[in-house]
């Protein structure tokens, strides 16, 4: 690897399945605790998993249960709309 390039890390949107640029995707985490939050700073502890910041990607997710079987936790109705509001 050439000097001063640095790896790009690449993590998969729940929704479309497509792999992107960590940077460009939203974590949902959930906390030791079992509390499920966006993390912006990407440094939370916990489960975390990855969105495209779309509302169709949120959909899919949704329809799919893909978030909630990444986090392995049933995620409300609630956290759902919460989660639209911030993409």
């Amino acid at each position: 690897m050439a000097k001063g390039k640095r790896k790009i890390p690449m993590r998969m949107c729940v929704g479309c399945r497509e792999r992107r640029d960590k940077r460009e995707l939203v974590r949902v985490v959930r906390s030791p605790q079992g509390e499920i939050d966006i993390d912006a700073t990407g440094k939370k502890p916990g489960r975390g998993a990855y969105i495209c910041p779309a509302r169709e990607c949120l959909e899919k997710a949704m329809k799919s249960k893909a978030l909630e079987k990444s986090l392995q936790v049933q995620i409300s109705r609630e956290i759902y709309e919460r989660l639209a509001e911030e993409i």
